[in-house]
Formats: structure tokens, sequence, C-alpha cells
């Protein structure tokens, strides 16, 4: 068991910055949260922690794949004493017929020996509410709402009863608006009728916090629950009502924050560009472009990249290197070199910089993009995130220890679509 281990809830993430939304969920619910990145293999210190979110990599893997790995995560939290267990996925419930969702959930029910779950994936704030059952984003049913077109997990049902019914071999039922409006004990009876019917999984309306109020106090002794990040909020006032969690009373609290600031940018998505060039109104001679075509042929770009953020980061100001360019560009540097070495040439690039910045004395790291947050991560080999106080909705700052330097490292990483358009120089402003 890991120090000091007594949390209350342990999550599985099936993506990495989802895993991030909802650990920023938990913090601005009350409770004091880790991320782990992956299962860990090594002993973990959880002293003054309430809440641990495994990160994995199994929303569009094969269903084997994520199957394993989910149980292992599972055997891991349960080790950690995790009194609830929750599978996170996407408030889009993203998904195939094959799965990931249904035999996920249905692993680890199993090796929880437990009748039923809940599948909760709204998150009102965020334009995502369930209606007898239907999912919507804004005012437009799932499958009207662009992920119809999504290129790994394409929605083209908003009936969740019926999309799960196709992942699993098991009764799919509905908890509905109106046994909702009876409040949370009229919930929980309707729950046990159907599993004394045998109806293992229950999608659930909901069209606002009260709902998910609602929900979350009737749930909160069930074994595993499932759902987006906005149930990640509502849970942890149950807890305290149950006696299991303190009132914390700044649960986002981290060491203070030392060393250079710097950005590193990889998306290509509208919010980030409007940043970089919102950072570069600010700092005019703040930012140094990345060209994937001029990476391919060589060091040279990367060395000038490096010198560039040396000079600044001396004069203690921010440091902005971005490979964020509009479509026209990318489209160029994608047609000459292929998609996917464009892309891996900026990660390897922007991943590379980091791990010579920070020991260097970088020690406030901001990274704009999943795949370029999920490069920069590995390379740097951080394993374990505190979760601070968020910056902007779903992205919080966290810190993690760096071996060989006393102060932890400061770390922001926003999936490209997140954040105001001052993210990059309002994120710096916020941490103390």
């Amino acid at each position: 068991m890991g120090m000091g281990a007594n949390i209350v809830l342990g999550a599985i993430a099936d993506d990495f910055t989802g895993a991030t939304d909802l650990a920023n969920n938990l913090v601005r619910g009350g409770m004091r949260c880790l991320q782990v990145i992956g299962v860990p293999q090594q002993e973990i210190d959880l002293t003054d922690i309430d809440a641990v979110v495994v990160a994995l990599k199994s929303r569009s893997c094969p269903v084997v794949e994520a199957v394993a790995d989910s149980q292992a995560a599972l055997e891991w939290l349960r080790q950690q004493g995790a009194r609830q267990l929750f599978f996170k996925y996407c408030s889009t419930f993203d998904s195939t017929d094959k799965g990931n969702i249904g035999p996920v959930a249905d692993a680890l029910l199993e090796a929880l020996d437990a009748r039923q779950t809940v599948m909760v994936p709204a998150f009102p704030i965020n334009g995502r509410t369930v209606y007898q059952g239907h999912l919507f984003v804004g005012d437009r049913l799932l499958n009207d709402s662009g992920m119809q077109h999504h290129p790994l997990t394409p929605m083209q049902d908003a009936d969740l009863v019926r999309v799960l019914a196709r992942q699993t071999p098991h009764p799919v039922g509905l908890v509905n608006r109106t046994v909702l409006a009876q409040g949370a004990g009229a919930t929980r009876t309707h729950l046990t009728m159907l599993a004394d019917q045998g109806v293992r999984h229950v999608i659930c309306d909901s069209l606002d916090e009260q709902d998910l109020d609602i929900l979350a106090e009737a749930i909160v002794a069930m074994p595993l629950v499932t759902g987006g990040s906005g149930l990640g909020q509502a849970l942890p006032a149950q807890y305290r009502a149950q006696g299991w969690l303190d009132m914390i009373s700044e649960p986002g609290r981290l060491s203070p924050a030392t060393g250079g600031a710097l950005v590193l940018s990889g998306s290509c998505s509208r919010a980030t560009l409007a940043q970089v060039a919102d950072f570069l109104a600010k700092h005019p001679d703040g930012g140094f472009a990345l060209d994937p075509l001029a990476l391919a042929e060589g060091g040279q770009q990367q060395e000038q990249a490096l010198a560039f953020a040396r000079k600044r980061l001396s004069q203690e100001v921010p440091v902005l290197l971005y490979a964020s360019a509009d479509t026209e560009k990318v489209n160029a540097a994608q047609q000459a070199l292929g998609v996917a070495h464009a892309g891996a040439l900026v990660e390897e690039a922007l991943s590379q910089l980091a791990v010579k910045l920070v020991d260097e004395g970088v020690g406030r790291l901001l990274v704009a993009g999943g795949e370029t947050s999920g490069a920069v991560v590995s390379a740097l080999g951080i394993t374990t995130l505190r979760i601070g106080e968020q910056i902007d909705p779903g992205v919080p700052w966290t810190q993690t220890p760096m071996v060989g330097r006393e102060a932890p490292l400061s770390l922001a990483l926003k999936s490209g679509n997140f954040g105001g358009v001052d993210f990059f120089t309002r994120a710096f402003e916020v941490l103390v």
C-alpha cells in the first residue's frame, strides 16, 4: 500500500486530459487530488491526498487492452483503500459498438463483485446534458453536433441506452428526469428496483447541477460509478455528508512556484492560435515559431529555438516556443512530410526543448495541445501530478517532484480548445 493511503475516491480515466478535467473538478469540490500517469510501478506518497485519478490511454485502443489496463488500475486503487471507484470517460460518450465503455464497465463490476453501476456523462456547465437517455451537446443531439464525424469514435446515435446496449450483453436501463425530480431517495429506490430486475447499467438523465447533486446523493454508496467530470464535482459534498471527508480549506494548495516561465504550444486549434496571437501582441519579441519543414532538415532550428529561449529566460520574462500555425501552413507541411511525420517532428522537438530547459532552470511550464502534453510529460519522465487551482475551466496548475531539484516543477497542461484568449499570460499571473 502507498504511504498514508486512506483515499476516498479512486478514479480510472480513459485519457490524459480527461483525467485532469476530473481531477480539477474534484479539487473544486473540496478534495486534495493526485493524478498518476499509468498504473504506478513504485510506492507513492499519498499523505494529505483524498482522491487519486489514474490516467490511461484506453479510450480508442483495442478492447482487450482497455480492459486489462483498467483492471490493473482498479486493483492498484483498491490497494490504496479507495472507498468508491469512478470510471471516467468523455462527456460525449466517445465509443464504438465494440467498446470501450461497456466492456470496461462490465470488467470493473465483475472485479468488484457489484451488481450495478450508473452512467452519468452529463457536464451541464459545458453544455453536455442528457434527457430521456438522449445526449445533447448544446441544443443539438449528439449525432448532429459534429461528433458524428469523429475520426476514431463517430457518434451516430444520441440514445445512450441503445448505444450502450450494443457494447454489453447485460440489460441497460434509464433513470429519467421524472424520477430525479422526486429526489435522491426515490432515485435510489428506482435504481434498486432496476438492479432486482437484473439491469446492470443505468443511463442517467441530468439537465443541470441540481440533477448531478441528487444523483451523487443517490449513488454515494455504490462501489463503482461511471461518467464525465461533471459528476466528479458533485461527489465530494456527499463524502463529507457520510463523514468520509473533512472540510479542506485549500484543497488546491501547491508549494510556491519558482524558476523561469516557458510556454510550449503544439496545438493548431482555433483557441490556441488566438492564445498565441494574444501572447505575441503583449510580448512582441517573446515568441519563436518552429516550422516542421525546417525541423525535417536537421537540428538547426531546434538549436536556434534553444538559444532564443535561453536569452529570454535570462531576462526573467516568459518565453513562447510554438509550432501552432494556420491551416494553410499546416496543410503545406503535412503534404510535404505526411500528417503523422509532421506531428511527430513537432512533438519530438518540443519535448526535447522541454527536457533541456527544465534541466536549466525552467520551473513554470505551460503546454498547449493534448498530444504535445502527452509527449512532454513522457519525455520529462513525469508520473504524478498534484492538482492545484484552476486557471480556466478544465485546466489547473499542477506540480510534480523532479529529481535533483529542491522545488517541484509547476506544470499546466491544456488541451487545444480549452482556455480564454489571454490564457498564456494570465496563467503565470494566477500562479504564486
